[in-house]
């Protein structure tokens, strides 16, 4: 019996573990961005880290720029994560390689834009929702070719 892993194609396999990768870089910089955003504004959470800066310094929780950053991060948490488990169940169903490869790098691109211009440049929208449909899309597709491949 042959196993479901001997039809995953060496290239469709090569781009999704280099865009997983590309995106997981993207979000261990998310944690950075948020400190030196926090920095910037003087926008500690945490009386220790304020005071080490001023002992008149207070916590402060609800800075706009600071918040903006940790909700792209955590966009980011709710939207990555399961497209690493469907990208990879999407192989699985031994796509075209050309189709695989480009859902991928849409994927990767689209997160990459999204947090551009809802946490670095802000930008007005549509620019947030087109970023974010840019990923939701192709990922909502594989998980619905996934689903249908291995309907029983």
């Amino acid at each position: 019996m042959a196993s479901v892993f001997e039809s995953v194609n060496d290239a469709s396999l090569r781009s999704y573990l280099f865009w997983s990768s590309v995106l997981v870089l993207k979000m261990l910089l998310m944690s950075p961005l948020t400190s030196l955003t926090r920095v910037r504004k003087m926008a500690f959470a945490n009386p220790e880290d304020a005071s080490a800066v001023s002992k008149k310094l207070k916590p402060k929780l609800d800075d706009p720029d600071v918040e903006r950053v940790r909700r792209a991060h955590l966009n980011d948490l709710e939207n990555i994560l399961p497209f690493f488990v469907i990208g990879f169940l999407y192989l699985l169903t031994n796509p075209a390689p050309f189709m695989a490869i480009n859902l991928f790098r849409a994927v990767a691109v689209s997160r990459i834009l999204h947090t551009l211009v809802y946490a670095v440049v802000v930008v007005p929208q549509p620019a947030r929702f087109l970023a974010f449909m840019g990923a939701m899309v192709p990922t909502a597709y594989m998980a619905l070719q996934t689903i249908l491949y291995f309907m029983v």
